[in-house]
């Protein structure tokens, strides 16, 4: 029995987190995607997740932030973070 894995992604920037999550969902990954860190935390409270992939800067709450208050929950969830800090131009 193939069971998919979940994946929290935290992503504002729309077009990117629609290609993340298309790209995940296309290699039998099940993909909620939020656009901001408090949209995020709520949904992790309320469903079970096997791995996050959070962006670094979004608006209300930051990934940095919101790896913070899951580790106080979940202590062994994978985190992946995202940045666009050194892009250039």
């Amino acid at each position: 029995m193939n069971t998919k894995i979940n994946i929290l992604l935290a992503e504002d920037e729309t077009s990117l987190g629609i290609i993340i999550k298309e790209s995940l969902d296309s290699r039998n990954f099940n993909v909620t995607l939020c656009d901001n860190g408090e949209i995020a935390f709520q949904e992790f409270q309320k469903s079970t997740f096997d791995a996050l992939v959070l962006d670094v800067m979004m608006p209300k709450k930051d990934g940095f932030t919101l790896a913070e208050e899951i580790r106080q929950i979940n202590k062994t969830i994978p985190i992946l973070f995202l940045t666009a800090k050194s892009q250039t131009d």
